[in-house]
């Protein structure tokens, strides 16, 4: 996975936008000001995502390179190391994991809002 391609993936999500509330190179995906990913966007060496903790525990497990969240709540995200080890496809499941963890959070009239996009 490049980093363009990551970025159209995010971006294509419904309602999503792109932000830099971090600093100049750490991109942040949203959801109604709400992250679902997030990667050095200079380096592009790792990106991060929410997952549900039950299943966060499973990835570490399984995969190497899928660590608990870098900088972030470790319950609740995971960071994926990109060295080739997982498939582009397995990661824009996960991509599509934590987008749609972010948008079941959303209050009534955010999902609403949402919708009409």
């Amino acid at each position: 996975m490049n980093r363009q391609d990551f970025r159209n993936y995010c971006l294509a999500k419904k309602g999503a936008i792109e932000d830099f509330p971090f600093d100049a190179t750490t991109v942040v995906f949203k959801i109604s000001g709400k992250i679902f990913a997030l990667a050095d966007a200079a380096a592009f060496k790792r990106i991060s995502l929410k997952c549900d903790p039950s299943l966060a525990i499973e990835l570490r497990g399984k995969y190497p390179a899928v660590i608990p969240g870098y900088h972030l709540n470790k319950r609740h995200w995971n960071t994926v190391i990109l060295n080739g080890s997982i498939e582009d496809k397995q990661i824009y499941e996960w991509i599509d994991h934590s987008y749609n963890i972010v948008v079941s959070s959303l209050s009534q009239a955010g999902k609403q809002k949402l919708q009409e996009r």
